[in-house]
């Protein structure tokens, strides 16, 4: 079955960076666009960034957009999120996805 396991949250001080991985199983991943998103408390969730399967297009939420970097490894079955400059309002708990698919999601908490 679809798996999608992200790991790499943690707690970090705002300016600092945090690389996170989503490990995909069970579909042909190289055929999927995969995104991250995010929700913080009280609030919905919300697209982080996507990129297509040939990595060929990427979009970004305009909140993080200069900060955060998508990638992925067809070969590996990986998605990353490379996250820099954080702020405390990045605070969220961050969900990989493929389309009808989610992780469980991790923690990622920015304070000083």
């Amino acid at each position: 079955q679809v798996q999608l396991v992200e790991s790499g949250g943690g707690l970090v001080q705002p300016g600092g960076s945090l690389r996170l991985s989503c490990a995909a199983s069970g579909f042909t991943f190289s055929s999927y666009a995969m995104s991250w998103y995010r929700q913080a408390p009280g609030k919905e969730r919300e697209l982080v960034a996507a990129i297509t399967p040939g990595g060929g297009f990427i979009k970004y939420a305009d909140a993080v957009k200069g900060r955060f970097t998508i990638s992925r490894d067809n070969a590996k079955k990986m998605v990353y999120l490379q996250m820099n400059s954080l702020k405390p309002e990045d605070t969220a708990v961050y969900y990989c996805n493929s389309p009808g698919y989610w992780g469980q999601g991790t923690q990622v908490t920015v304070s000083s």
